[in-house]
């Protein structure tokens, strides 16, 4: 087929110029199914159309050939790679390996058939205060570890053997296993994926290569962390499989429940209790910040609810140019165990307040009103 004769590759496939791979692969997945030999024998249309289609599909999930075919179309492409591409069509399971092979886990990621591997992340929930999160700090944490076995070096051997190849998978370190029209491949139940078996294995670590341990970590938590924020430690992970890279380790931040803040975002907020005759009189409350303490003037006559802002007062956060605020929410306190005296002097002062009506209670006043024109109507 010559590149004049020749359909666009994202017209074949069905999929539009700026589809990534995973949309390329559903199609393919789908007309390669539809048009593949084994499903249409004696068809030599079907044949054509399946040769067409898995051109197009590996010309674009190759990230270069890609490219130079969005540059220069067909004639930017290697003619003989992509006429070897789509002269042969292997059996109908081929057809699917790479696809289903990520799924399965038997893709070539972190080394496929090698067996070399990156090691798994791991995550740590470190608990801090909320002093901690606003001003940073330093820590140590202790975490399960994995080492090479010194006796053996790593290798699994007992010390003077050496592994063998593994004679399931014949050191590929993956098999294939039937599932219907599928042949799925996967990670080799034998050596796992090491494409290496141990006859001997070492009386250490039980043919491991790794014994567990346990390290001490330093964390730097910087100044303005929240819930949920992750300090990614670089390489800190599990180790990496026959050479492969260590994963991260990663510690999230839970911060504990403070006896007297609650944080949104920047800001921090605190309910200020308030007795009854600062609240009625005025004067002057002490308060705690996270830089210290801090003295706020109550105004005469402060109903319970009314919120009184500390501007900077807040926590300064990760990304934040300015640091947040603190809002203190007053809590007019009505006072107990009250003595005879008390009580009588405050009954003297109820009826004199209620002698003033709405002079002396505004609110209780507009309420009785709301509350006789809801009944009567």
């Amino acid at each position: 087929m010559s590149n004049m004769a020749k359909r666009d590759y994202y017209e074949v496939l069905g999929v539009p110029r700026e589809a990534d791979e995973d949309a390329i692969k559903k199609s393919y997945r789908k007309l390669a199914m539809k048009f593949h030999p084994d499903r249409n024998p004696d068809d030599k249309s079907a044949e054509g159309k399946f040769k067409e289609v898995k051109e197009a599909y590996e010309i674009l999930t190759d990230s270069g050939k890609r490219a130079a075919y969005d540059r220069f179309g067909h004639a930017g492409v290697d003619q003989q790679q992509a006429a070897g591409a789509g002269a042969g069509f292997g059996s109908f399971s081929d057809a699917f390996g790479d696809i289903f092979g990520d799924i399965f886990g038997g893709g070539n990621r972190g080394g496929g058939r090698s067996g070399v591997y990156r090691g798994a992340d791991l995550r740590y929930d470190m608990e801090i205060t909320l002093e901690q999160a606003a001003r940073g700090t330093e820590t140590k944490i202790r975490i399960p570890s994995t080492e090479s076995c010194t006796a053996c070096h790593g290798s699994g051997a007992k010390p003077g053997t050496q592994p063998k190849t593994c004679p399931t998978c014949n050191g590929a370190g993956q098999v294939r296993v039937s599932q219907g029209f599928f042949s799925i491949q996967q990670t080799c139940p034998a050596c796992h994926g090491g494409g290496k078996v141990n006859a001997d294995p070492c009386t250490a670590c039980h043919g491991a290569g790794r014994l567990k341990t346990q390290k001490t970590l330093s964390v730097k938590i910087p100044a303005g962390v929240d819930e949920g924020d992750r300090i990614r430690l670089t390489g800190e992970g599990e180790p990496g499989v026959n050479g492969g890279p260590p994963g991260d380790l990663y510690v999230q931040m839970k911060v504990k429940e403070h006896a007297v803040f609650q944080r949104e975002g920047n800001d921090l907020h605190c309910e200020m209790p308030v007795s009854f005759t600062i609240a009625a009189l005025g004067g002057e409350i002490e308060l705690p910040t996270l830089d210290g303490s801090a003295q706020i003037r109550i105004p005469a006559e402060t109903q319970s609810g009314k919120t009184f802002r500390l501007r900077g007062k807040g926590i300064k956060g990760l990304r934040a140019a300015q640091p947040g605020d603190l809002f203190c929410h007053v809590v007019i306190e009505t006072p107990i165990n009250l003595t005879d005296r008390q009580r009588e002097l405050l009954r003297e002062f109820e009826a004199l307040t209620t002698k003033g009506g709405e002079q002396h209670n505004p609110r209780s006043k507009s309420w009785v009103d709301r509350v006789r024109t809801f009944f009567a109507g």
